[in-house]
Formats: C-alpha cells, sequence, structure tokens
C-alpha cells in the first residue's frame, strides 16, 4: 500500500484533513474494502468509515464502491478528508497488562500463518464505539514485530468463542477466500428461550443491515437483505424454560443467529437487543448474566498446505454453571411435585 498524493484543506490545515490516494499493494490482493479502510483510516470509527461508502465518497478506480468489493493490487482508492480522532489517555497507554494477559492465555491453537483464540465475553474484536482496546490491538501491542495481523471475521462483542487471526497478509487473503466460497465450517452452541419443537431446522432468510432504533445500527429480515443461512439442531431441552441448540451457519451476515433465532420464535436467552425481556430476567435466576452464544468450533483448510484445521473452544465456566441450574431446577408445578414425591418415598 503506497500513499500517492494528498491534497491540502481548504482551510489550510495539515494534510492528514484533505483528500488522500491510496494505491493497493500486493498484501491487499483480495481483501474487502471495507476491512481495507478501516486498517488505512486508523481510528476512524466504523459507522463513519461506512458513511463515507455509502455516500460515494470513496472511490476505486474513479469509481464509486461498495463495502464488499474486492480490493486488486495497482487500485487507486480516493479517500475523502477524514479527521482523525486524538488518541485518548487510554489509547495512549495502550491496553493494560491484565488485558494482554487474558488475551494470551485465550489463545487455542497458533501456527506460522494463523492464531485462533477462545475470545472472552464482553470483549470488542476491535476498538471503537466507545472501545479502545479490542482482540486485534491487544494482539499487535503484544506482538509488536507481527506488523501483518489481522482479523480473518469477526464475533460480536458478548459472544465468546472461537476467532481467527490471520498472521500474514497471504494468510488472510486465503482465509478470506475460503469464506466467500463457503468451505468453513463454523459451529455455535447457544440457548435459546423456550422449548424448541421444530427438530432440525434450516432457516435461510435475507438480513438487511441498514435500520437504525436507538441510534444503533438493527438487523433485520428484510426481503432486499443479503442471504443468510443458519442450521439449527436441537442437543438439550430444559423443560419449557430454555434449549441448547447447535447452530452450523453457511454465511457469517451481521447477527445471524440472533436474528434468525428471534425470527424463530425462540430468542437467544440473554439477548439484550433481539431478545425477550422478561424471559431474560427469567433466565437471571439460573445465573445467566450475558447471552448465551458461543462459537464452539471453526474448522478452515490450511493456508499453505490445504490440510483441514479444526479448532474447537471449550464452553465458558459461567455458561456451563446456567446449564447446570438448569439441569437441577424443577421443570413445572407437576414435575416437582413428582419430584418431592419421589424425595419423600426415599425418606
Amino acid at each position: 500500500m503506497a500513499y500517492e498524493n494528498r491534497e491540502a484543506d481548504t482551510d489550510g490545515s495539515a494534510p492528514s484533513g484533505g483528500v488522500q490516494y491510496v494505491e493497493a499493494g500486493e498484501g491487499d490482493d483480495g481483501q474487502r474494502l471495507d476491512n481495507f479502510l478501516l486498517r488505512v483510516l486508523k481510528g476512524v470509527p466504523r459507522t463513519h468509515v461506512y458513511r463515507l461508502l455509502r455516500k460515494g465518497e470513496v472511490r476505486v478506480n474513479s469509481k464509486r464502491a461498495k463495502p464488499d468489493q474486492r480490493v486488486a493490487t495497482g487500485d487507486r482508492i480516493r479517500l475523502p478528508p477524514v479527521r482523525r480522532p486524538e488518541p485518548g489517555p487510554a489509547a495512549i497507554r495502550g491496553p493494560s497488562q491484565s488485558l494482554r494477559e487474558l488475551l494470551a492465555a485465550a489463545i487455542v491453537y497458533e501456527d506460522k500463518d494463523l492464531l485462533v483464540l477462545n475470545k472472552p465475553a464482553g470483549i470488542a474484536v476491535h476498538g471503537g464505539s466507545g472501545t479502545s482496546h479490542g482482540v486485534i490491538e491487544v494482539l499487535r501491542a503484544t506482538r509488536p514485530d507481527s506488523t501483518e495481523l489481522d482479523l480473518v471475521h469477526r464475533l460480536d462483542r458478548d459472544t465468546s468463542g472461537c476467532l481467527i487471526v490471520a498472521k500474514r497478509r497471504a494468510a488472510l487473503r486465503d482465509l478470506h477466500a475460503q469464506l466467500r466460497e463457503g468451505t468453513t465450517e463454523k459451529l455455535y452452541l447457544a440457548l435459546v428461550c423456550g422449548k424448541w419443537n421444530l427438530g432440525q431446522k434450516r432457516i435461510e432468510l435475507p438480513l438487511a443491515t441498514d435500520e437504525r432504533r436507538g441510534g444503533e445500527r438493527h438487523v433485520a429480515v428484510r426481503g432486499h437483505g443479503q442471504v443468510a443461512v443458519s442450521t439449527f439442531r436441537p442437543v438439550q431441552f430444559f423443560g419449557n424454560v430454555a434449549t441448547l441448540v447447535e447452530v452450523a451457519i453457511d454465511t457469517g451476515k451481521t447477527h445471524q443467529i440472533r436474528v434468525h433465532a428471534a425470527y424463530a420464535g425462540h430468542p437467544v436467552a440473554g439477548d439484550d437487543k433481539y431478545g425477550d425481556r422478561e424471559k431474560n430476567a427469567a433466565l437471571r435466576q439460573y445465573g445467566l448474566n450475558r447471552m448465551f452464544l458461543h462459537a464452539v468450533s471453526i474448522g478452515v483448510n490450511r493456508p499453505d498446505s490445504k490440510e483441514p484445521l479444526h479448532v474447537s473452544a471449550p464452553l465458558g465456566e459461567d455458561l456451563g454453571a446456567v446449564l447446570d441450574a438448569l439441569l437441577k431446577a424443577p421443570r413445572s408445578p407437576r414435575a416437582a411435585a413428582r419430584s418431592r414425591a419421589r424425595s419423600a418415598a426415599g425418606r
């Protein structure tokens, strides 16, 4: 990547606020334009980057471009004037030692091309939206000599589990191609509200991410959206209270599992955005204090050898304790009466 030239602002301010022309290098080939911009425009909020794309202010070879367009080597990309925010005290200090140690301990697999970590819930994958340091910023700070570290995919802040980070740009391109072609395997565990009576259910519904509710991005099932495919399979029933399900996704759209589950009438337990407020409150008595969604395993082909690689991440102790509490709880007044009768008979 090379900066070709810059134009000063009309008010005579520093060139960093003017139009920039960037040429994509070999290491950028095949990367999505939005990911490319988020890397180039470090510190600029994601919402602002996507606004620039929607307004057509970003041009690739003098043409308007979409977020999912792929960058090619030699592409000339026009960046509009953008003011980067001054780094706050937290950004200047860098990530805390405790956060560095937490993510270092979360790595469950690593080789020369990539690493996989069991991302803890509550940590964003990247900084922004009030978060100074996400997973990728912490890893880059921890490994200053690894200059090509980049996210292969994303997980919601409150989702735990398998997250892949590429260590080389060539590996990133290869893994992105696998995601694009649908050759990866991504499996999640989710606790959904109510008794899932749909059996194994493939949900194929288009999702649109252009809605706003309360100032936040909201994904919804819309005919004009992008195709999203999720397959739900019940694993364990907890009466009428909740069901543990495995979810395999063929696509990786924003909030896909959460929206599909809610559309099916069984929202993910603890989901504050798409879930059921009353049912979430009822599940707190079982110790559920966050969204029960965990990326339990991921399968890819190794970038060089193309050999299969399958990595799993154990369910956290907090979610495991919720399942234990649900198992011990009576399922209904009738079940409770039977349980009391059995206890009395045993005395």
